[in-house]
């Protein structure tokens, strides 16, 4: 069997030969003006002549496709540049918070390094592998040459290889929005909106506190098992799960910019700006911050008895612990308004109608289920959910409106320029 090999040197020419690259030139072209390999004696001439044609075939085909494979990451990265440039300003900002207010302790950089990189560097694209090959072998009848050429093809492993690229500079987003989070109860100087928000939420209940409507209703085992779950659990299945799709997938192409941006949005406005405006801490620590420790008694006994929630107990334990010895950790920081949690799911709704209305309608019901759960967690006030859900939504129709209008705008210069050509 031939073993091709492409020297380091021909794989920094191929990408030079790509920076240069004019459009109107044609792939073979490009790749049949690389040099060749020097041929190796002692072989017969007609013998020779077919081996080396036959490595020569290989090589050109290898070569072609990595050219190929190096112009469709290019375009990849081009594309992706302005979610670059938005992580980078972000983490500016973020350092510079931390070095004006003198709490370098809050930094929570590393902390994402070992989870993050093992789940979108090594497990998600090992999945999508064999997802990909699996689903070709079932829908053409085991064709396994087929499978191998669309699963490692150029254009799919392209958007794989900058799909990753691009999730691991939102592994230092996710930081810095921790470090952020961390800081903001130092900033503003304690949780100051949680008596406010409960009168609202008392307000939108007719009087009640809403946890004090959902706790009876479902407060069997297996219910709460369920909830606690999902909310837990299948929340981050779902949402970083569909984060690695659209980021990774050819399929998801169209809508990569304008959802890795909503992404980010969610994280900075919800959970970063409006919660550093009305910063509040939730009904689960609204004793701790207020000194009335009766108006959630009920719902924290719950919370801790053996037949609650013991999951999202825990959380709040290990998240409370860490803000009142000022540590940071994974996932570490205390804020309710608004909400996160529902703001994400949210925005999986809003683009999951786009494709479908009966898709939007299972959507939305879920994001349903995703507040009710957190007011019934202790997580949230249930004005945290509808602001989110209000906030997610007017950022979503107005990104999608401004990047439509520069698409058609950039459409209509082509057009004229054509006319004028």
């Amino acid at each position: 069997m031939c073993v091709v090999k492409v020297p380091v040197l021909e794989v920094f020419a191929l990408w030079l030969t790509l920076l240069r690259w004019d459009a109107s030139q044609k792939l073979t072209t490009a790749v049949l003006s690389i040099r060749h390999r020097r041929p190796l004696g002692g072989l017969p001439a007609g013998r020779f002549e077919s081996t080396m044609g036959n490595r020569d075939e290989r090589s050109i085909n290898l070569r072609g496709w990595i050219f190929e494979l190096l112009l469709h990451v290019r375009a990849r990265l081009r594309a992706d540049c302005w979610l670059y440039l938005a992580i980078a300003i972000y983490s500016v900002i973020g350092i510079a918070l931390l070095g004006t207010y003198g709490h370098a302790e809050m930094a929570s950089f590393g902390k994402y390094l070992e989870q993050w990189t093992y789940l979108f560097l090594f497990f998600m694209p090992l999945m999508a592998v064999i997802f990909d090959y699996a689903w070709v072998l079932l829908r053409f009848n085991g064709k396994q040459s087929l499978a191998k050429r669309r699963t490692f093809s150029p254009h799919r492993l392209a958007h794989l290889f900058s799909g990753m690229l691009l999730l691991m500079a939102l592994m230092i987003f996710q930081g810095m929005f921790t470090s952020i989070k961390n800081l903001l109860p130092l900033m503003r100087g304690g949780f100051l909106y949680d008596e406010w928000l409960a009168r609202i939420d008392a307000l939108l209940a007719f009087g009640f506190d809403p946890w004090k409507i959902l706790v009876p209703i479902a407060r069997h085992d297996v219910i709460v098992k369920i909830v606690d779950w999902n909310y837990s659990v299948l929340w981050f299945v779902v949402c970083f799960g569909t984060l690695f799709y659209v980021a990774t997938s050819p399929r998801a192409a169209p809508v990569r910019v304008r959802y890795v941006g909503m992404f980010m949005f969610v994280w900075v406005v919800c959970g970063n700006i409006f919660a550093g405006i009305f910063i509040s801490a939730g009904p689960v620590f609204y004793g701790a911050v207020t000194g009335d420790s009766q108006r959630f008694a009920e719902l924290l006994d719950f919370l801790a008895s053996p037949d609650g929630p013991t999951t999202a107990n825990m959380i709040q334990r290990y998240l409370w612990s860490l803000h009142e010895h000022g540590g940071a950790g994974l996932g570490s920081g205390v804020s309710a308004f608004p909400s996160v949690h529902v703001g994400l799911i949210a925005l999986n709704a809003f683009f999951a109608a786009e494709v479908s209305r009966r898709l939007g309608i299972i959507a939305f019901g879920y994001t349903a289920l995703v507040m009710a759960s957190s007011v019934f967690l202790g997580w949230h006030y249930l004005i945290d959910g509808y602001a989110s859900l209000l906030v997610v939504g007017l950022g979503h129709f107005a990104l999608k409106a401004l990047m439509n209008r520069e698409t058609r705008s950039a459409a209509d210069t082509q057009q004229v320029a054509a006319a004028a050509a």
